[in-house]
Parts: C-alpha cells; structure tokens; sequence
C-alpha cells in the first residue's frame, strides 16, 4: 500500500482558543466544507461532530480533544479543477475550557501549526494567553481568525490591538471585515486587494468582487504595512522593494510562508463561522501558510543504549519513529492510543517498539478518526495521526519505535493537580468496578491522580478543578456504571523547607538469632531549579521535585543498601512532616553511615534513612505550601469596587484592570483555598452579570495562623 498524499500535500493543524470563542462551531464547518459530513452541527443544538462525549453535548463545552481526517482543495476556480491541488488535513479541536488545559498542552506537542480563534467582542481572554503560551514554548506556527464579527459589540480593531498588545506584535492583518456586527458580511483581502462574500444556504459558495469604495483607502493604507512587514523577511525582496518594485504575489506568498514557519508573522483573518463568513479563506490561508511535515526541523530524541542524542526526518524511507499523545476508551473497541508518526511507516499487525518502557507490543488495528467515526487503515506513513487499536502498555507520551533503531523523544510535561476530593464507592459491587474505571481515566488523562491515604484507606482524586473532577466522576458512572459518594474538594497543599540540615538514623533491633542495623547520615536543602535536560553526573539521581546524592566514600553504606536509603527517604517525603502533606523541591546528600557484617538489611536501611528524614525536615524551617491562582473577574462596571474588596478579603492581590467590551476585567492573584465556590458567589454580587476564569500558577507559603489551622485539622 502506497502513500494516497504526498507529504507537501498534508497539514497537521489544531484549533485552540479560549472557551466560548466559537472554536468548535469553527470545527463544524470545516468538516462541512471539506465535504466530511453534509449537515452542520451546532453546539447550541448539542448536535456536533468533534464534541462527540454525552457531557460535552450537554454543557456545550469541548472535553477531550478529538482529531479528524479531511481534505480541503482552494476556493479558487482554478484549483477546484485541478486535482493535485488537494490537501490533506489532520485536524484537532482542543478544548478552551482551562480544567482541560492537558489536552492542549499534549496536542500541541504533535501539531504542526494552529488556527487560534479569538471572540470579536472579547479579544484576548485568559485562557487564549495560555495556549499562546504552550504554542510558544513548542515554536507551533498559527493563523489567528478573529470570529463572531457579527455579534453586538464586536470590533475587529479592538481584537485585533488586543493580540498586537497581549500576545505578540508580530500579528498582522491580512484582511478587513466588510461591515461589523449586524451589518458583517464578509472580508477584503488585502494581498490580492479583492473583497470576498458568501452566499449559498450555508455560505459554500465565495463570491470574489471588488474593494467596497467606502474601505478602499483603509484598505491600501493596511496593504503597505502588510507588503512592508513581508518583504522585510527577505534580502532581495526589500531592496527591490526599495527600489520601488513591488513582489509578485506568488514571491509574497512564498516569503510570507516562510516566516509563517519561522513564527516571524502571525497572520490575522476575520469572519464569523456561525454566520458562515469567512471559514473557507482560513483554510486557504492553513494550505498557503502553515508548514507541511517536511517543512519542521527533525524530530530529536535520545539513543537509549548510548544516551547520544539522535534526529529522525520525516520521511517514510527513515526508521519507523512516533510518540502517543492521548489514550481513549472508545465504546466500541476498547483502548485506542493516538499517536502522531515522525518518521517511516507502520503496519497493523507488525510489532512495535515502546522505548519509554522497554516492551514490544502487537499493533492490532490502524484507525483513522472523523471524531467518533473511524476508518480503518493497513498502514500509516510519515507525517500522519492515527489511532492504534489494543495497545497495552503504552500511555501518554511514550515513543514508538522501530527496535532495531531506538530512539526516545522528549516526554510532554504536564501542570501538577491542585484540587482534591475523596470517594468512596456505593456498595462492594462498585468497589472493583470503580478502581478499573479510576486506572482507565488516569491512564487516558495525565493531569488526573489517583491515590490511597495510608491512615484512612479512601481513595483520593485529584485534578485541575472542580469541573475536571465533577466531569470525571460523571464519566465514571455513565461510561463504567460506577456509583459513588464523593466528598468536597480539597486543596492539594505541598511541604517543603526554606531552611537546611543535618541528621542521622540509627536503626538497631536485638531480637533472639539476627538482628537488624541500619545508620545513616544525611544533608538536607531546599532543592535548586534545575534543568531536568542536562547530562547529570552518576552519583545523582533527579527528578522535578527530588534530588538525591550518593556521596558515600569508602563503602561505609554497601552499595546494595543505597537504593533502600532512597527509598525510605521518597516514602518519608511523600509522608510530609507537617500535616501529611507530600513535600516537594528537597534535596538529600548522603554522606556517611555504618553497617554491621550480618544484621544489616534493606529493611533497616530503609527505616533509618526514614527516621534521619523526620529528624533532618523538623530541623529545617518546614512550611506548607498552597496554590495560587491567576483569576480574571469580568464584570459590568457598576459592579467593580465590591469584586475587588471581596477578592482582597479572600487574600488576593489585584494585579490590573483594563476594559473588556461594555464591561471591565480584574486580574488577580488568590489562594485555591478561597475560591471553591466563588462562581455563586460572583453570581449572587453581580445580578448573574459576572463570570469568571481561573487557572493554576504558582504555590507559595501559607501564612503561619493558616498553616497552623491546617495541621490541627490534619491531626
């Protein structure tokens, strides 16, 4: 079986914004008008393709990210007639909301370039920051399309000065809208200097005219920043330029796409997808603009038998390379994996290689998604997404590869959870069923933690928000039939030290026959930040909130028991010390101890390195650690001295407020703790005119009284 596109021909692109910009209505039309389903679904009817889950449908929220296959030819005649002018697109729709902020991050690890829509009337919202964010720390290339032009209230220049002033003034326009609001009907393009308006049922048909007189002069007066801003990313075109001779538009495209790929332009488009304004040039401007897979630096891992750094290109001729990015528990077949290939081909049938863990595993069947629809494969090639069928070991970020040339690619990072709560399942039937669905969830969803409380016994879930959870556990008894009682959220406060020590252990049991000795000593300090990337030296072993050194000279502490000593010492820190919290950026050198020839064990080790870590934490300064978070209040203007006063009250810093619209927006740092809640209450102060978003940012020390109050509770 051969390639059916060639690899120029394809785009992996995903669609990210803030909630409620209109981006899965914007993913509605795209399949509409790439011909992959022949009646649009509207979110506001619970009817649409991407959000495909029963909870999604009803809260008009995407979930899960989903990833469809279409295939897109330009609108221009020309091309319609021409059938090697087709694309192939790989598209997924991620989430806004900001509990969802994992399948973001993990979506843009396997994307080539993004189309980021912003609300007209909004502009740039919190969570739009966020995803530029992730965006910029991948180097994702993007296309922004201000939407929702047709609303009340809505500005292009407003969005548009938002993105320039929030994001990075390396937007550009490349159209203006023709009318705003109720009068919106279309766009001019100020490359090719043509207005462009839909007509049809459902906009299909794009009608190309001429400049409206009354945008003519705005529209030449845009179209020399935006010549200007290109040609300056060549040489020979600006002394041209210069010289007075303007590019054609096929060398404009060529150097505009170009620094599209470079993340030196970001292309701004205007329309309104509910309206059905404007999608398709969007999509002419992915073709035109966004990077095919050839097109990307090389995929860059790890040897694992020589901890060389190594690259694979993306060419079905190199050895066969992939990373999964997201598991699913699909109805139908069971577990599917998706998983994004960099390099060479795969097979259903053949065997596959995951280097994260060391396992072969049987690819079964090769999927390819429309949402919840799937077509099946005999093989992937280079470049693409698809979904493996009966993959067992292999969970989010593992690489794939061919075993005779492994290669291990960097693993996606994920925000650590900070809200918890405790459940408990109905009757003894649900008690089995729940830890098969909990070990599923936590397996599909990386930011979601599942964990026992020694003391107690009772489970303990832990996630980005209320609303993951509640999600989660609503997924739980429709999709596994698991009833259960749940408690109320919790904060996942952390431990640490802002001091450092020293202390020993001394483990000696005399019992008739052999005894036990174990004795150690230790050196505790607040661990430095530190680049998890760089080669580290043999006697150290780190990871992002642990370091442990093994400075034992002469083997005073046999080298049999060192892993024992670590042990103990990550037990005792998942203990914490305060109030049982887990603690967090420690770091431990061991450097000195004693054994005895017959009674020592791992045992006694383990225990003496755990009495030497109390010893050494209440010597230390130990304080309790929250999270804070960045919360942005929308409110009517009238409402603002009592939405600031009320934060305050919660100890919350006001960090800002600007105009949002007709209404203004307060940003501010507050403590998790004083938040659960909050959005009744915002409701209650605000006539139901307020809303809210709120996301994770930092932890910091809770202040003394609090902590104190928190122990004594604990106790």
């Amino acid at each position: 079986m051969n390639r059916d596109y060639p690899l120029e021909k394809v785009r992996n692109f995903g669609i990210i914004a803030h909630i409620d910009a209109g981006k899965t209505t914007v993913s509605e039309r795209i399949l509409f008008y790439t011909g992959s389903q022949h009646k649009i679904g509207e979110v506001h009817e619970g009817e649409t393709t991407t959000d495909w889950m029963e909870q999604e449908r009803e809260r008009g929220i995407t979930i899960t990210s989903a990833a469809i296959t279409c295939f897109w030819t330009r609108t221009s005649e020309a091309d319609k007639k021409d059938i090697t002018k087709k694309s192939r697109f790989n598209i997924i729709d991620t989430p806004g909301h900001i509990d969802f902020t994992a399948e973001v991050k993990r979506s843009m690890r396997v994307l080539d370039g993004a189309i980021v829509v912003f609300d007209g009337v909004a502009g740039v919202e919190p969570q739009s920051e966020t995803n530029w964010r992730y965006a910029d720390e991948v180097q994702v290339p993007r296309i922004c399309f201000i939407n929702k032009l047709d609303r009340a209230g809505a500005s292009f220049e407003r969005s548009y000065a938002s993105i320039l002033d929030r994001l990075s003034p390396r937007a550009i326009r490349m159209q203006i809208p023709i009318g705003e609001e109720a009068e919106h009907e279309g766009a001019v393009d100020l490359l090719t200097m043509k207005a462009f308006t839909f007509s049809g049922k459902m906009g299909e048909e794009v009608v190309e005219g001429e400049v409206p007189a009354e945008l003519l002069e705005n529209a030449k007066k845009y179209r020399a920043e935006l010549i200007e801003r290109i040609v300056e990313q060549d040489d020979v075109a600006m002394n041209a330029y210069l010289e007075g001779k303007e590019p054609s538009l096929e060398e404009l495209k060529a150097i505009l796409h170009k620094a599209v790929v470079a993340n030196q332009i970001f292309p701004v488009y205007c329309g309104s997808a509910l309206k059905n304004k404007g999608v398709q040039l969007v999509l002419d401007a992915v073709v035109d603009y966004l990077p095919s897979p050839l097109e990307l630096p090389p995929a860059t891992g790890i040897n694992p038998k020589t901890g060389d750094s190594i690259e694979r290109h993306a060419s079905d001729d190199e050895p066969f390379c992939a990373i999964a990015f997201k598991l699913q528990t699909d109805p139908f077949v069971g577990a599917l994996t998706f998983f994004r290939v960099y390099s060479g081909t795969l097979s259903s049938g053949s065997y596959v290689y995951n280097s994260t863990t060391g396992t072969k595993e049987r690819i079964g069947r090769i999927v390819r998604l429309q949402a919840d629809k799937r077509e099946e494969v005999e093989k992937v090639f280079a470049g693409e997404i698809a979904a493996a069928v009966g993959l067992k070991d292999t969970k989010t970020s593992h690489t794939l590869c061919d075993e005779a040339n492994p290669i291990v690619l960097e693993q996606i990072k994920f925000p650590e959870p900070v809200v918890s709560l405790r459940i408990e399942p109905k009757t003894k039937a649900d008690q089995e069923k729940m830890g098969i669905a909990l070990r599923k969830l936590s397996d599909e969803d990386p930011t979601f933690r599942v964990a026992t409380d020694d003391e107690t016994g009772e489970t303990i879930i832990s996630g980005m928000g209320e609303l993951h959870l509640e999600i989660l556990v609503e997924r739980m008894k429709r999709e596994f039939n698991v009833v259960a009682d749940v408690g109320k959220p919790q904060v996942a406060y952390r431990e640490t030290i802002l001091g450092s020590s020293e202390a020993e252990g001394k483990y000696i049991k005399q019992t008739g026959g052999r005894g036990q000795y174990g004795h150690v000593k230790i050196r505790m300090k607040k661990m430095e930040p530190v680049d998890l990337e760089k080669k580290i030296s043999k006697n150290i072993t780190r990871e992002d909130h642990f370091e442990f050194i093994n400075n034992i000279k002469g083997g005073v502490v046999p080298q049999e028991y060192i892993p024992a000593v670590e042990k103990g010492l990550r037990e005792a820190m998942s203990r914490g010390f305060l109030a049982g919290f887990p603690m967090v950026d420690i770091s431990i050198d061991l450097y000195d101890g004693s054994y005895h020839d017959v009674d020592s064990s791992e045992i006694a080790f383990k225990i003496a390195a755990s009495m030497a870590f109390k010893e050494a934490a209440q010597k230390a300064k130990p304080v309790i650690l929250e999270p804070i978070m960045r919360v942005e209040v929308i409110v009517p203007e009238q409402f603002m001295g009592d939405i600031t006063g009320n934060l305050s009250g919660k100890r919350g810093q006001i960090e800002g407020m600007e105009e949002r619209g007709m209404n203004k927006a307060v940003h501010a740092k507050v403590p998790l703790s004083e938040m659960f809640g909050y959005t009744t209450i915002l409701r209650s102060m605000t006539e139901g005119r307020g809303n809210m978003t709120m996301e994770f940012d930092h932890y910091d020390t809770v202040p003394k009284n609090i902590a104190d109050d928190i122990i004594a509770s604990r106790k």
